[in-house]
Protein backbone atom coordinates (compact mmCIF):
# COMPACT_ATOMS: atom_id res chain seq x y z
CA UNK A 1 0.00 0.00 0.00
CA UNK A 2 1.37 3.41 -0.94
CA UNK A 3 0.40 6.73 0.51
CA UNK A 4 -0.20 9.54 -1.96
CA UNK A 5 1.17 12.78 -0.51
CA UNK A 6 0.28 15.53 -2.91
CA UNK A 7 2.09 18.82 -3.21
CA UNK A 8 0.04 21.50 -1.47
CA UNK A 9 2.15 24.49 -2.47
CA UNK A 10 5.65 25.95 -2.15
CA UNK A 11 5.95 25.42 1.62
CA UNK A 12 9.50 24.50 2.57
CA UNK A 13 10.31 21.97 5.25
CA UNK A 14 10.91 23.38 8.74
CA UNK A 15 14.60 24.21 9.10
CA UNK A 16 16.37 23.37 12.39
CA UNK A 17 18.97 25.83 13.65
CA UNK A 18 21.06 26.19 16.82
CA UNK A 19 21.57 29.94 17.37
CA UNK A 20 23.14 31.45 20.44
CA UNK A 21 20.65 32.76 22.97
CA UNK A 22 22.36 36.15 23.34
CA UNK A 23 22.20 36.58 19.58
CA UNK A 24 18.45 35.88 19.60
CA UNK A 25 17.99 38.60 22.23
CA UNK A 26 19.95 41.06 20.05
CA UNK A 27 17.78 40.18 17.06
CA UNK A 28 14.65 40.96 19.09
CA UNK A 29 16.09 44.36 20.00
CA UNK A 30 16.84 45.19 16.37
CA UNK A 31 13.44 44.16 15.02
CA UNK A 32 14.55 40.96 13.31
CA UNK A 33 12.50 38.77 15.66
CA UNK A 34 8.99 40.04 16.44
CA UNK A 35 5.87 39.04 18.34
CA UNK A 36 2.85 38.59 16.07
CA UNK A 37 -0.32 40.25 17.30
CA UNK A 38 -1.98 36.89 17.81
CA UNK A 39 0.50 36.07 20.57
CA UNK A 40 -0.69 36.62 24.12
CA UNK A 41 0.93 38.96 26.62
CA UNK A 42 3.96 38.15 28.74
CA UNK A 43 2.64 36.14 31.71
CA UNK A 44 5.63 34.71 33.51
CA UNK A 45 6.20 35.65 37.13
CA UNK A 46 9.46 36.62 38.83
CA UNK A 47 10.22 33.13 40.04
CA UNK A 48 9.90 31.66 36.55
CA UNK A 49 12.27 34.30 35.14
CA UNK A 50 14.91 33.60 37.79
CA UNK A 51 14.64 29.85 37.27
CA UNK A 52 15.19 30.27 33.53
CA UNK A 53 18.32 32.38 34.09
CA UNK A 54 19.55 29.86 36.62
CA UNK A 55 19.05 27.03 34.10
CA UNK A 56 21.16 28.90 31.56
CA UNK A 57 24.04 29.63 33.90
CA UNK A 58 24.02 25.95 34.96
CA UNK A 59 23.87 24.86 31.31
CA UNK A 60 20.54 23.06 31.75
CA UNK A 61 18.32 22.59 28.66
CA UNK A 62 15.45 25.07 28.36
CA UNK A 63 13.57 23.64 25.38
CA UNK A 64 13.29 24.74 21.78
CA UNK A 65 11.63 27.66 20.04
CA UNK A 66 9.61 27.97 16.85
CA UNK A 67 9.99 30.92 14.47
CA UNK A 68 8.18 31.86 11.27
CA UNK A 69 10.29 33.69 8.71
CA UNK A 70 8.46 35.78 6.14
CA UNK A 71 8.74 39.00 4.18
CA UNK A 72 5.00 39.66 4.35
CA UNK A 73 4.60 43.28 5.35
CA UNK A 74 0.92 42.96 6.24
CA UNK A 75 1.33 41.10 9.51
CA UNK A 76 0.72 43.29 12.55
CA UNK A 77 3.29 42.90 15.32
CA UNK A 78 3.94 44.21 18.81
CA UNK A 79 6.16 47.25 19.25
CA UNK A 80 7.26 46.03 22.66
CA UNK A 81 8.53 42.73 24.02
CA UNK A 82 8.27 42.03 27.74
CA UNK A 83 7.25 45.66 28.18
CA UNK A 84 10.46 46.95 26.56
CA UNK A 85 10.51 48.85 23.25
CA UNK A 86 11.99 47.18 20.19
CA UNK A 87 13.03 48.68 16.87
CA UNK A 88 10.74 48.35 13.86
CA UNK A 89 11.72 45.79 11.20
CA UNK A 90 13.79 46.95 8.28
CA UNK A 91 11.66 47.59 5.18
CA UNK A 92 12.10 44.95 2.51
CA UNK A 93 13.89 42.47 4.78
CA UNK A 94 12.36 39.21 6.02
CA UNK A 95 11.51 39.03 9.71
CA UNK A 96 11.01 36.17 12.14
CA UNK A 97 7.84 35.93 14.22
CA UNK A 98 7.88 33.99 17.50
CA UNK A 99 5.34 31.18 17.41
CA UNK A 100 6.54 29.19 20.42
CA UNK A 101 9.02 30.22 23.11
CA UNK A 102 7.75 33.75 23.68
CA UNK A 103 7.95 33.60 27.47
CA UNK A 104 11.52 32.29 27.40
CA UNK A 105 12.80 34.66 24.71
CA UNK A 106 11.02 37.60 26.31
CA UNK A 107 12.61 36.75 29.65
CA UNK A 108 16.10 36.62 28.14
CA UNK A 109 15.52 39.84 26.22
CA UNK A 110 14.20 41.65 29.28
CA UNK A 111 17.02 40.46 31.53
CA UNK A 112 19.75 41.44 29.05
CA UNK A 113 18.35 44.65 27.56
CA UNK A 114 16.42 46.40 30.34
CA UNK A 115 17.65 49.91 31.14
CA UNK A 116 16.70 51.64 34.41
CA UNK A 117 14.22 54.46 33.84
CA UNK A 118 13.04 55.24 37.35
CA UNK A 119 11.40 51.83 37.61
CA UNK A 120 13.36 49.95 40.31
CA UNK A 121 10.45 47.58 40.87
CA UNK A 122 10.72 46.22 37.33
CA UNK A 123 10.72 42.47 36.89
CA UNK A 124 13.94 42.98 34.90
CA UNK A 125 15.88 44.62 37.74
CA UNK A 126 17.95 41.48 38.25
CA UNK A 127 21.48 40.85 39.48
CA UNK A 128 23.68 37.78 39.73
CA UNK A 129 25.09 37.48 43.21
CA UNK A 130 28.57 35.99 42.86
CA UNK A 131 28.80 35.24 46.58
CA UNK A 132 25.44 33.44 46.72
CA UNK A 133 25.83 32.08 43.16
CA UNK A 134 22.25 32.88 42.23
CA UNK A 135 20.10 35.42 40.43
CA UNK A 136 17.87 37.73 42.46
CA UNK A 137 15.59 40.72 41.99
CA UNK A 138 16.44 44.12 43.43
CA UNK A 139 13.86 46.67 44.57
CA UNK A 140 16.02 49.81 44.31
CA UNK A 141 17.97 51.56 41.60
CA UNK A 142 20.95 52.13 43.90
CA UNK A 143 24.28 50.79 42.71
CA UNK A 144 24.46 47.15 43.93
CA UNK A 145 27.48 45.78 45.78
CA UNK A 146 30.41 44.94 43.52
CA UNK A 147 29.80 41.20 43.92
CA UNK A 148 26.28 41.63 42.48
CA UNK A 149 26.40 42.10 38.71
CA UNK A 150 23.31 43.47 36.92
CA UNK A 151 22.21 41.02 34.22
CA UNK A 152 21.77 43.89 31.75
CA UNK A 153 25.57 44.20 31.64
CA UNK A 154 25.75 40.75 30.04
CA UNK A 155 24.79 42.44 26.76
CA UNK A 156 27.56 45.07 27.20
CA UNK A 157 30.92 43.22 27.36
CA UNK A 158 33.02 46.36 27.95
CA UNK A 159 30.86 47.50 30.88
CA UNK A 160 30.63 43.97 32.24
CA UNK A 161 34.37 43.34 32.35
CA UNK A 162 35.05 46.88 33.48
CA UNK A 163 33.00 46.06 36.56
CA UNK A 164 34.52 42.59 36.97
CA UNK A 165 38.02 44.12 36.96
CA UNK A 166 37.13 46.06 40.11
CA UNK A 167 36.25 42.92 42.09
CA UNK A 168 39.02 42.24 44.61
CA UNK A 169 38.49 38.50 45.12
CA UNK A 170 40.10 36.39 42.35
CA UNK A 171 37.61 33.54 42.75
CA UNK A 172 34.67 35.92 42.27
CA UNK A 173 36.30 37.43 39.19
CA UNK A 174 36.72 33.94 37.75
CA UNK A 175 33.12 33.09 38.48
CA UNK A 176 31.93 36.30 36.84
CA UNK A 177 33.85 35.38 33.68
CA UNK A 178 32.24 31.93 33.68
CA UNK A 179 28.77 33.44 33.98
CA UNK A 180 29.46 35.72 31.02
CA UNK A 181 30.79 32.82 28.96
CA UNK A 182 27.71 30.70 29.72
CA UNK A 183 25.36 33.41 28.45
CA UNK A 184 27.45 34.17 25.39
CA UNK A 185 27.90 30.52 24.41
CA UNK A 186 24.51 29.09 25.40
CA UNK A 187 22.72 27.81 22.30
CA UNK A 188 19.10 26.79 21.89
CA UNK A 189 17.34 24.64 19.32
CA UNK A 190 15.23 26.73 16.94
CA UNK A 191 12.93 25.51 14.18
CA UNK A 192 12.22 28.04 11.44
CA UNK A 193 9.18 27.86 9.19
CA UNK A 194 9.61 29.48 5.78
CA UNK A 195 7.14 30.68 3.14
CA UNK A 196 4.01 29.68 5.06
CA UNK A 197 0.74 31.62 4.51
CA UNK A 198 -0.67 33.65 7.38
CA UNK A 199 -3.75 31.48 7.84
CA UNK A 200 -1.65 28.33 8.01
CA UNK A 201 0.68 29.90 10.57
CA UNK A 202 -2.27 30.82 12.80
CA UNK A 203 -3.37 27.16 12.67
CA UNK A 204 0.14 25.99 13.60
CA UNK A 205 0.24 28.42 16.50
CA UNK A 206 -3.18 27.28 17.68
CA UNK A 207 -1.95 23.67 17.91
CA UNK A 208 1.02 24.54 20.09
CA UNK A 209 0.77 23.77 23.78
CA UNK A 210 3.68 25.56 25.42
CA UNK A 211 5.34 23.42 28.07
CA UNK A 212 5.73 26.23 30.62
CA UNK A 213 2.37 28.05 30.48
CA UNK A 214 -0.27 26.29 28.34
CA UNK A 215 -2.52 28.35 26.12
CA UNK A 216 -6.09 28.65 27.32
CA UNK A 217 -9.16 28.51 25.10
CA UNK A 218 -9.19 32.29 24.62
CA UNK A 219 -5.59 32.27 23.38
CA UNK A 220 -6.29 29.35 21.08
CA UNK A 221 -9.39 30.92 19.54
CA UNK A 222 -7.57 34.22 19.13
CA UNK A 223 -4.74 32.49 17.29
CA UNK A 224 -7.04 30.44 15.08
CA UNK A 225 -9.23 33.42 14.09
CA UNK A 226 -6.45 35.98 13.74
CA UNK A 227 -6.13 37.82 10.45
CA UNK A 228 -4.42 41.06 9.41
CA UNK A 229 -7.81 42.80 9.64
CA UNK A 230 -9.20 40.94 12.68
CA UNK A 231 -7.95 40.40 16.23
CA UNK A 232 -10.23 38.77 18.77
CA UNK A 233 -8.46 40.56 21.61
CA UNK A 234 -9.54 43.91 20.19
CA UNK A 235 -13.13 42.67 20.04
CA UNK A 236 -12.99 41.46 23.65
CA UNK A 237 -11.43 44.76 24.73
CA UNK A 238 -14.33 46.57 23.06
CA UNK A 239 -16.77 44.62 25.21
CA UNK A 240 -14.74 45.15 28.36
CA UNK A 241 -14.73 48.91 27.70
CA UNK A 242 -18.53 48.83 27.52
CA UNK A 243 -18.67 46.92 30.81
CA UNK A 244 -16.04 49.07 32.50
CA UNK A 245 -18.28 52.09 32.10
CA UNK A 246 -20.82 50.23 34.23
CA UNK A 247 -18.35 48.85 36.84
CA UNK A 248 -18.36 45.40 35.25
CA UNK A 249 -15.04 45.70 33.43
CA UNK A 250 -13.39 42.97 35.50
CA UNK A 251 -15.46 40.15 34.04
CA UNK A 252 -12.85 37.64 32.88
CA UNK A 253 -11.96 36.96 29.24
CA UNK A 254 -13.33 33.43 29.18
CA UNK A 255 -16.77 34.55 30.37
CA UNK A 256 -16.73 37.24 27.68
CA UNK A 257 -15.84 34.62 25.08
CA UNK A 258 -18.78 32.50 26.26
CA UNK A 259 -21.15 35.41 25.59
CA UNK A 260 -19.70 35.87 22.10
CA UNK A 261 -19.99 32.16 21.27
CA UNK A 262 -23.60 32.08 22.44
CA UNK A 263 -24.47 35.21 20.45
CA UNK A 264 -22.89 33.60 17.37
CA UNK A 265 -25.40 30.75 17.72
CA UNK A 266 -22.96 28.23 19.18
CA UNK A 267 -23.27 28.00 22.98
CA UNK A 268 -21.34 28.46 26.22
CA UNK A 269 -19.02 25.43 26.34
CA UNK A 270 -15.32 25.15 25.56
CA UNK A 271 -16.10 23.33 22.33
CA UNK A 272 -18.56 26.08 21.38
CA UNK A 273 -15.92 28.71 21.99
CA UNK A 274 -13.39 26.68 20.03
CA UNK A 275 -15.84 26.51 17.11
CA UNK A 276 -15.58 30.29 16.77
CA UNK A 277 -12.50 29.52 14.68
CA UNK A 278 -14.85 28.28 11.95
CA UNK A 279 -16.50 31.71 11.69
CA UNK A 280 -15.27 34.73 9.80
CA UNK A 281 -14.06 37.87 11.52
CA UNK A 282 -17.18 39.64 10.25
CA UNK A 283 -19.45 37.07 11.88
CA UNK A 284 -17.62 37.32 15.21
CA UNK A 285 -17.67 41.11 15.09
CA UNK A 286 -21.43 41.02 14.52
CA UNK A 287 -21.83 38.75 17.55
CA UNK A 288 -19.72 41.13 19.62
CA UNK A 289 -21.98 44.00 18.63
CA UNK A 290 -25.05 42.11 19.81
CA UNK A 291 -23.33 41.16 23.07
CA UNK A 292 -22.39 44.79 23.73
CA UNK A 293 -26.04 45.85 23.61
CA UNK A 294 -27.27 42.87 25.61
CA UNK A 295 -24.50 43.24 28.22
CA UNK A 296 -25.61 46.81 28.95
CA UNK A 297 -29.14 45.58 29.57
CA UNK A 298 -27.89 42.73 31.75
CA UNK A 299 -25.79 45.07 33.88
CA UNK A 300 -28.67 47.52 34.26
CA UNK A 301 -30.87 44.64 35.44
CA UNK A 302 -28.24 43.44 37.91
CA UNK A 303 -27.68 46.93 39.29
CA UNK A 304 -31.30 48.06 39.57
CA UNK A 305 -33.31 44.85 40.05
CA UNK A 306 -30.86 42.68 42.00
CA UNK A 307 -28.64 45.26 43.63
CA UNK A 308 -25.26 44.08 42.31
CA UNK A 309 -23.45 47.35 41.50
CA UNK A 310 -20.35 45.65 40.13
CA UNK A 311 -19.06 42.30 38.89
CA UNK A 312 -17.44 41.49 42.22
CA UNK A 313 -20.89 41.22 43.83
CA UNK A 314 -21.99 38.29 41.64
CA UNK A 315 -22.02 35.01 43.59
CA UNK A 316 -20.84 33.25 40.42
CA UNK A 317 -19.14 34.91 37.48
CA UNK A 318 -20.72 32.41 35.10
CA UNK A 319 -24.15 33.82 35.89
CA UNK A 320 -23.19 36.70 33.66
CA UNK A 321 -22.90 34.74 30.39
CA UNK A 322 -26.41 33.22 30.29
CA UNK A 323 -27.90 36.46 31.63
CA UNK A 324 -26.40 38.38 28.70
CA UNK A 325 -27.80 35.77 26.33
CA UNK A 326 -31.24 36.17 27.91
CA UNK A 327 -31.21 39.92 27.24
CA UNK A 328 -29.86 39.35 23.75
CA UNK A 329 -32.79 37.11 22.88
CA UNK A 330 -35.30 39.05 24.99
CA UNK A 331 -34.20 42.69 24.55
CA UNK A 332 -37.43 44.14 25.95
CA UNK A 333 -38.82 41.79 28.60
CA UNK A 334 -42.40 42.11 29.74
CA UNK A 335 -43.12 42.59 33.44
CA UNK A 336 -43.75 38.84 33.75
CA UNK A 337 -40.47 38.05 31.98
CA UNK A 338 -38.57 40.45 34.22
CA UNK A 339 -40.01 38.63 37.23
CA UNK A 340 -38.94 35.30 35.75
CA UNK A 341 -35.37 36.55 35.14
CA UNK A 342 -35.37 37.83 38.70
CA UNK A 343 -36.34 34.36 40.00
CA UNK A 344 -33.71 32.70 37.79
CA UNK A 345 -30.95 34.87 39.24
CA UNK A 346 -31.74 34.10 42.87
CA UNK A 347 -32.25 30.41 42.17
CA UNK A 348 -28.93 30.00 40.34
CA UNK A 349 -27.15 32.09 42.98
CA UNK A 350 -28.35 29.90 45.83
CA UNK A 351 -28.41 26.24 44.87
CA UNK A 352 -24.83 25.76 43.74
CA UNK A 353 -25.97 25.47 40.12
CA UNK A 354 -22.84 27.17 38.80
CA UNK A 355 -20.51 25.26 41.09
CA UNK A 356 -19.11 22.92 38.48
CA UNK A 357 -21.12 24.26 35.51
CA UNK A 358 -20.57 21.63 32.81
CA UNK A 359 -21.24 21.28 29.11
CA UNK A 360 -24.46 19.32 29.68
CA UNK A 361 -25.86 22.13 31.83
CA UNK A 362 -24.68 24.70 29.31
CA UNK A 363 -26.55 23.00 26.49
CA UNK A 364 -29.66 22.77 28.65
CA UNK A 365 -29.33 26.46 29.52
CA UNK A 366 -29.18 27.41 25.83
CA UNK A 367 -32.36 25.44 25.21
CA UNK A 368 -34.11 26.93 28.24
CA UNK A 369 -33.22 30.49 27.19
CA UNK A 370 -34.43 29.91 23.63
CA UNK A 371 -37.73 28.47 24.89
CA UNK A 372 -38.16 31.36 27.30
CA UNK A 373 -37.46 33.88 24.53
CA UNK A 374 -40.02 32.15 22.31
CA UNK A 375 -42.52 32.32 25.21
CA UNK A 376 -42.86 28.55 25.16
CA UNK A 377 -42.16 28.58 28.89
CA UNK A 378 -43.04 31.03 31.64
CA UNK A 379 -39.69 30.64 33.35
CA UNK A 380 -36.09 29.93 32.37
CA UNK A 381 -36.36 26.29 33.33
CA UNK A 382 -33.26 24.76 34.88
CA UNK A 383 -32.58 21.76 37.09
CA UNK A 384 -31.55 23.74 40.14
CA UNK A 385 -32.57 23.25 43.75
CA UNK A 386 -33.27 25.64 46.62
CA UNK A 387 -30.97 25.05 49.58
CA UNK A 388 -32.49 24.11 52.91
CA UNK A 389 -32.37 26.54 55.81
CA UNK A 390 -29.28 24.84 57.25
CA UNK A 391 -27.36 26.21 54.25
CA UNK A 392 -26.64 29.30 56.36
CA UNK A 393 -25.25 27.26 59.25
CA UNK A 394 -23.25 24.76 57.18
CA UNK A 395 -21.48 27.30 54.97
CA UNK A 396 -18.78 29.53 56.38
CA UNK A 397 -18.55 33.21 55.60
CA UNK A 398 -15.31 33.71 53.72
CA UNK A 399 -14.48 36.85 51.80
CA UNK A 400 -15.44 36.47 48.17
CA UNK A 401 -17.05 33.00 48.30
CA UNK A 402 -20.49 32.37 46.84
CA UNK A 403 -22.51 31.89 50.08
CA UNK A 404 -20.97 35.07 51.53
CA UNK A 405 -21.87 37.02 48.39
CA UNK A 406 -25.39 35.61 48.43
CA UNK A 407 -25.79 36.68 52.07
CA UNK A 408 -24.42 40.12 51.20
CA UNK A 409 -26.97 40.54 48.41
CA UNK A 410 -29.81 39.48 50.70
CA UNK A 411 -28.70 41.99 53.31
CA UNK A 412 -28.15 44.74 50.75
CA UNK A 413 -31.68 44.14 49.49
CA UNK A 414 -32.98 45.14 52.93
CA UNK A 415 -30.99 48.40 53.03
CA UNK A 416 -29.60 47.48 56.47
CA UNK A 417 -29.07 49.92 59.32
CA UNK A 418 -26.08 49.95 61.62
CA UNK A 419 -27.08 48.41 64.97
CA UNK A 420 -25.40 51.08 67.08
CA UNK A 421 -25.75 54.28 65.06
CA UNK A 422 -28.92 53.58 63.09
CA UNK A 423 -27.18 54.93 59.98
CA UNK A 424 -27.68 53.20 56.66
CA UNK A 425 -24.80 50.85 55.79
CA UNK A 426 -22.87 51.72 52.61
CA UNK A 427 -23.87 48.58 50.70
CA UNK A 428 -22.10 49.71 47.53
CA UNK A 429 -18.81 49.73 49.43
CA UNK A 430 -19.60 46.37 51.01
CA UNK A 431 -20.46 44.78 47.67
CA UNK A 432 -17.22 45.96 46.08
CA UNK A 433 -15.49 43.16 48.05
CA UNK A 434 -12.28 45.16 48.14
CA UNK A 435 -12.27 44.09 51.78
CA UNK A 436 -14.73 42.54 54.21
CA UNK A 437 -14.71 45.33 56.81
CA UNK A 438 -18.45 45.91 56.49
CA UNK A 439 -19.25 42.34 57.57
CA UNK A 440 -18.90 41.26 61.19
CA UNK A 441 -19.95 38.51 63.61
CA UNK A 442 -23.21 39.13 65.47
CA UNK A 443 -21.94 36.82 68.24
CA UNK A 444 -18.33 38.04 68.67
CA UNK A 445 -15.63 35.57 67.69
CA UNK A 446 -13.65 35.79 70.94
CA UNK A 447 -16.79 35.27 73.03
CA UNK A 448 -17.63 32.12 71.07
CA UNK A 449 -14.09 30.79 71.26
CA UNK A 450 -14.16 31.10 75.02
CA UNK A 451 -17.45 29.21 74.98
CA UNK A 452 -15.80 26.33 73.11
CA UNK A 453 -17.35 26.69 69.66
CA UNK A 454 -15.41 25.58 66.57
CA UNK A 455 -14.17 27.92 63.87
CA UNK A 456 -16.73 26.49 61.44
CA UNK A 457 -19.59 27.27 63.83
CA UNK A 458 -18.24 30.73 64.66
CA UNK A 459 -17.87 31.68 61.00
CA UNK A 460 -21.23 30.34 59.85
CA UNK A 461 -22.91 32.70 57.41
CA UNK A 462 -25.88 32.96 59.76
CA UNK A 463 -23.62 34.70 62.30
CA UNK A 464 -22.74 37.63 60.01
CA UNK A 465 -24.41 40.98 59.49
CA UNK A 466 -23.39 44.23 57.84
CA UNK A 467 -21.95 46.46 60.55
CA UNK A 468 -19.68 49.49 60.47
CA UNK A 469 -16.12 49.00 61.68
CA UNK A 470 -16.64 51.65 64.36
CA UNK A 471 -19.63 49.79 65.79
CA UNK A 472 -17.78 46.50 65.61
CA UNK A 473 -14.93 47.99 67.65
CA UNK A 474 -17.47 49.20 70.22
CA UNK A 475 -19.00 45.72 70.47
CA UNK A 476 -15.53 44.15 70.76
CA UNK A 477 -15.79 40.73 72.43
CA UNK A 478 -18.86 41.45 74.55
CA UNK A 479 -21.58 38.82 74.86
CA UNK A 480 -24.66 39.79 72.79
CA UNK A 481 -26.71 39.96 75.97
CA UNK A 482 -24.46 42.74 77.26
CA UNK A 483 -24.07 44.92 74.15
CA UNK A 484 -27.73 44.52 73.19
CA UNK A 485 -28.79 45.53 76.71
CA UNK A 486 -26.59 48.64 76.52
CA UNK A 487 -28.04 49.53 73.13
CA UNK A 488 -31.61 49.00 74.33
CA UNK A 489 -30.95 51.17 77.37
CA UNK A 490 -29.74 54.08 75.23
CA UNK A 491 -31.78 53.67 72.04
CA UNK A 492 -34.87 51.82 73.22
CA UNK A 493 -35.51 48.14 72.62
CA UNK A 494 -38.09 48.74 69.89
CA UNK A 495 -35.61 50.82 67.91
CA UNK A 496 -32.80 48.28 68.30
CA UNK A 497 -35.13 45.48 67.22
CA UNK A 498 -36.14 47.56 64.18
CA UNK A 499 -32.49 48.02 63.20
CA UNK A 500 -31.81 44.31 63.72
CA UNK A 501 -34.75 43.41 61.49
CA UNK A 502 -33.15 45.34 58.60
CA UNK A 503 -30.18 42.99 59.10
CA UNK A 504 -32.53 40.00 58.81
CA UNK A 505 -32.35 39.27 62.55
CA UNK A 506 -35.98 38.57 63.48
CA UNK A 507 -37.64 38.59 66.91
CA UNK A 508 -36.79 34.94 67.67
CA UNK A 509 -33.13 35.37 66.74
CA UNK A 510 -32.99 38.65 68.71
CA UNK A 511 -34.45 36.97 71.79
CA UNK A 512 -31.94 34.10 71.50
CA UNK A 513 -29.11 36.64 71.33
CA UNK A 514 -30.41 38.34 74.46
CA UNK A 515 -30.01 34.97 76.21
CA UNK A 516 -26.57 34.39 74.64
CA UNK A 517 -28.08 31.28 73.03
CA UNK A 518 -25.83 30.97 69.99
CA UNK A 519 -27.31 27.77 68.59
CA UNK A 520 -30.85 29.09 68.99
CA UNK A 521 -29.77 32.28 67.24
CA UNK A 522 -28.27 30.36 64.30
CA UNK A 523 -31.43 28.30 63.85
CA UNK A 524 -33.77 31.29 64.00
CA UNK A 525 -31.69 33.49 61.72
CA UNK A 526 -31.09 30.68 59.23
CA UNK A 527 -34.83 30.24 58.95
CA UNK A 528 -35.30 33.99 58.35
CA UNK A 529 -32.62 34.02 55.64
CA UNK A 530 -34.17 30.92 54.08
CA UNK A 531 -37.62 32.47 53.98
CA UNK A 532 -36.26 35.68 52.46
CA UNK A 533 -34.40 33.74 49.79
CA UNK A 534 -37.34 31.51 48.86
CA UNK A 535 -39.55 34.59 48.61
CA UNK A 536 -37.14 36.08 46.08
CA UNK A 537 -36.94 32.83 44.13
CA UNK A 538 -40.71 32.38 44.08
CA UNK A 539 -42.20 29.42 42.27
CA UNK A 540 -40.11 28.85 39.14
CA UNK A 541 -42.58 26.58 37.39
CA UNK A 542 -46.10 27.18 36.20
CA UNK A 543 -47.44 24.14 38.09
CA UNK A 544 -47.05 25.92 41.40
CA UNK A 545 -44.88 23.18 42.88
CA UNK A 546 -41.91 24.21 44.96
CA UNK A 547 -38.52 23.22 43.68
CA UNK A 548 -36.54 20.50 45.38
CA UNK A 549 -34.48 21.58 48.38
CA UNK A 550 -30.99 20.41 49.18
CA UNK A 551 -28.48 21.00 51.93
CA UNK A 552 -25.94 22.58 49.62
CA UNK A 553 -22.45 23.21 50.96
CA UNK A 554 -20.06 25.59 49.21
CA UNK A 555 -16.57 24.13 49.09
CA UNK A 556 -13.79 26.38 50.31
CA UNK A 557 -11.45 27.84 47.75
CA UNK A 558 -8.08 28.77 49.16
CA UNK A 559 -6.64 29.87 45.84
CA UNK A 560 -5.54 33.50 46.00
CA UNK A 561 -6.39 35.30 42.80
CA UNK A 562 -5.65 38.93 41.95
CA UNK A 563 -7.87 38.98 38.91
CA UNK A 564 -11.33 37.47 38.41
CA UNK A 565 -11.22 34.18 36.53
CA UNK A 566 -13.78 31.77 35.16
CA UNK A 567 -13.42 29.41 38.12
CA UNK A 568 -17.02 28.24 38.39
CA UNK A 569 -17.18 25.68 35.61
CA UNK A 570 -15.89 22.21 34.86
CA UNK A 571 -15.86 23.07 31.18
Amino acid sequence: MTVDIRDEGPIRHPQPEVPRLANLADRILHGDILLPKFQRAFVWNRRQVLELLDSIVKNYPIGSILLWQTNLGELASERTVAGLPVRPPRPGYPVNYILDGQQRLSSIFGALHWKPHGDPGSIWNIVYDLAEQKFMHRATDDEPPMFQIPTRLLSEPADYFGRVGLIAEPELRLQAKQVFARFQDYSIAAVVLHDMPVDEVAKVFGRINSTGTPLDVVDLVRAATWAPDFDLTEEVDTLLAVLEAKKYGRIDRKTILRTIAAAAGLGFSNSDMDNLRNLSGRQITAAVGEVAVAARRAVDFLATQIGTPRAAALPYLNQFAPLVEVFRQVPKPTAAQFAAIHRWFWLTASGGYFKGWNSTQMLADCTAIAQFAAKSTVDIEISAAIPTSNFWQRNQFRADNAPAKLLALLLAYEQPLDLRTGQRIDVDKALSWDNDKEFHHFFPRDFLRRAGYSTAQINACANFIMLSSVSNIWISNQPPSRYLRDLCDTEGEAEVRRRAATCLVDADAFAAAQRDDFEGFLRARSETLHQRLTALIGLPDSSGGAPETVGYVELDNDDAMDEPVDRDSDD
